[in-house]
């Protein structure tokens, strides 16, 4: 699959119930292909979205809403997960009908690369929803006794890359991999984002990556308690990147974001994106993508930082396909899907 350049663990039990009553996609004869868009229609949509206290989460309960008011017969619940890696492995299994995702995900999902390697999976978007910006949180005091001016001076330091499975761990290990950082020149850990803000505080941690919206609450909240400071990305690191692999686009988190972040920090950014598996029954892709921007404004309503980017122009920022349902839809918008971005 082409690389598109862009501009910019346990489940809960109610997950594992819902899939267990899912209307799973019907199982093709041996040797017959399922093509795009033929599944058939599902009236109860589980929706993998990640943690409670992070984005994802309440953007998949208000699409579930806007499903359930505005599209007969059928209703969306979201579920908690451990996001984007986890996401796209539940619609592979069948246990999930949508999903929230990043780009990076998804693409090696795709392609069967990083997490996904000897086992791809293929899913298409429905619609791209806003970037999630590439956070290298400090202490204020750290930064300064250990001369955290540019991101590669994280070496040799304690560093959350994010949680076992997450989007997160995956797009922090990829930027390693682009600086050619190799895991051993850190001394690295797998947290959650409420246990690496736990661990700067207490001095366990010198520095760890949030990979989410500008404006995270958790960041937020840790600078109400914390003089925190966000490592830059210098010019040849962001370049580096960017270049080396085509899910990510520079970024600047503008001064004053965050409570005591007065200047403005350079970094990187990939974007997320709503998908589907290929057989997710292209009128039920069409109606569920169209109801969705029609009240946009009910998803704007739980993320207003992402209310920039929440129109129908952004899928041109799709890391993988545009499902066939949802390309009927941007066609009656006016906007052509390229031709990279169909399947």
């Amino acid at each position: 699959m082409r690389r598109p350049t862009l501009t910019l663990a346990a489940l809960p039990l109610s997950v594992l119930m819902l899939a267990s009553c899912a209307q799973p996609p019907e199982e093709p004869a041996e040797g017959e292909e399922v093509a795009l868009g033929s599944g058939p229609v599902q009236n109860q949509l589980n929706i993998a979205t990640g943690g409670s206290t992070g984005v994802y989460f309440p953007i998949g309960g208000a699409l579930g809403t806007i499903i359930e008011e505005n599209i007969d017969g059928q209703a969306g619940t979201a579920e908690t997960t451990g996001a984007s890696v986890e996401n796209i492995r539940l619609l592979g299994g069948g246990e999930a009908h949508m999903g929230i995702v990043q780009g990076d995900a998804a693409d090696q999902a795709f392609t069967g690369t990083a997490d996904f390697e000897g086992a791809p999976v293929e899913t298409y978007s429905l619609a791209v929803l806003y970037p999630n910006v590439f956070h290298a949180v400090t202490l204020q005091s750290t930064a300064e006794s250990e001369g955290l001016e540019c991101f590669s001076d994280v070496v040799g330091t304690r560093y959350s890359v994010g949680a076992v499975g997450s989007g997160n761990e995956a797009t922090t290990n990829q930027v390693f991999q682009s600086l050619e950082i190799a895991q051993d020149e850190i001394e690295m850990s797998q947290l959650g984002y409420a246990e690496t803000a736990a661990a700067l505080s207490n001095g366990q941690l010198e520095a760890g990556s949030w990979v989410v919206g500008q404006g995270h609450a958790g960041i937020t909240e840790l600078a109400t308690t914390e003089d925190i400071a966000i490592i830059d990305m210098c010019d040849d690191e962001r370049s580096a990147i960017v270049n080396g692999y085509g899910g990510y686009t520079e970024h600047t988190i503008p001064g004053g974001t965050y409570p005591d972040v007065d200047e403005d920090v350079e970094t990187i950014a990939v974007w997320n994106a709503l998908v589907v598996s290929g057989e997710f029954n292209e009128d039920q892709a069409y109606e569920i993508t169209s109801a969705m921007y029609e009240h946009i404004d009910q998803i704007v309503s739980v993320y207003g930082p992402g209310e920039e980017y929440l129109v129908p122009e952004t899928i041109e920022n799709s890391p993988v396909p545009v499902h066939p349902g949802a390309i009927r839809y941007y066609e009656e918008q006016g906007i052509e899907i390229p031709e990279d971005l169909r399947p």
